[in-house]
């Protein structure tokens, strides 16, 4: 099933869709296996007659556009010919007539589906295909970020439990996911990940005294680039890596550096290592 932080997602890309589209009702879930999505979120729902439906791939609109992978749109949902009728008392409870469904597809697999409705029997235009469209790959975005994080923190427990000699590839992991922090949008999982970044740093084989970890207070995107430092990276290579301009991470390394009580990049790493806000 998936995770309940992941429906943050949802709830943000349906009230986004609701809001660029006009669309009064929106709605939508992700699949918990490869076959099945149900319904966990609305947004302008008179009654709550859609909510935990469970729609089946080839079923329905939703069920059409989980199959082909694509876009779906019907003008009059009861007495559409292009999908079949198993949620049409649902849909009626509700009202609806005009509908779009839209797949969230993450690395070529469908992870959900979202709705937008009328209860009208109106043809939907290309402003409305479009708000939906971006609404789900907010969506996709997300879980694509969050997938990363996943793996990467499993990555990193392998090799730091691989010893010493993996102590280079934990590097590039703890600063791979201090760059996609940001870009988490749930706040708990943000923070999680951070923790995470925080153990790996104080893990390392060279570790921080107190008097070192006491006297050095980075700001986060100031700990970001001198990750993205120790990797190798240049400031335009950094600035690549975190979303920022060349002449910003300038600032943060300038910053840094006068901080850490470094003259060159080299020791900043190296101070920062010993502070034990790098591993």
């Amino acid at each position: 099933m998936p995770e309940p932080v992941d429906a943050v997602e949802m709830r943000t890309a349906l009230a986004g869709l609701r809001r660029t589209s006009g669309l009064p009702v929106a709605f939508g879930g992700l699949l918990s296996d490869a076959r099945h999505a149900r319904i966990a979120e609305l947004d302008g729902a008179r009654t709550g007659a859609l909510r935990g439906l469970v729609i089946s791939a080839g079923s329905g609109l939703g069920g059409k556009a989980i199959a082909l992978a694509r876009p779906c749109a019907v003008t009059d949902y009861p007495v559409s010919r292009h999908i079949s009728h198993e949620y049409d008392t649902a849909v009626a409870a509700e009202g609806l007539r005009s509908v779009v469904a839209v797949p969230v597809v993450v690395r070529r697999r469908v992870r959900g589906v979202l709705y937008g409705a009328l209860r009208t029997p109106v043809s939907l235009g290309d402003r409305t295909f479009d708000a939906a469209v971006a609404a789900a790959r907010d969506v996709e975005q997300a879980l694509a970020v969050r997938d990363e994080v996943r793996e990467l923190l499993a990555l990193t427990q392998e090799q730091a439990a691989a010893g010493p000699g993996a102590w280079e590839d934990v590097r590039e992991a703890h600063r791979e996911l201090r760059a996609l922090a940001p870009r988490v949008a749930d706040p708990a999982l943000r923070e999680a990940l951070l923790a995470v970044c925080g153990r790996l740093a104080s893990a390392s084989g060279a570790r921080a005294t107190p008097a070192a970890a006491m006297e050095v207070r980075l700001a986060p995107r100031e700990v970001d680039v001198v990750a993205c430092v120790a990797a190798g990276a240049t400031n335009a290579a950094a600035a690549r890596q975190l979303g920022l301009r060349p002449e910003t991470v300038k600032g943060y390394l300038r910053s840094a550096m006068r901080k850490l009580g470094a003259h060159t990049r080299l020791e900043a790493v190296v101070a920062a290592r010993r502070a034990g806000l790098l591993p």
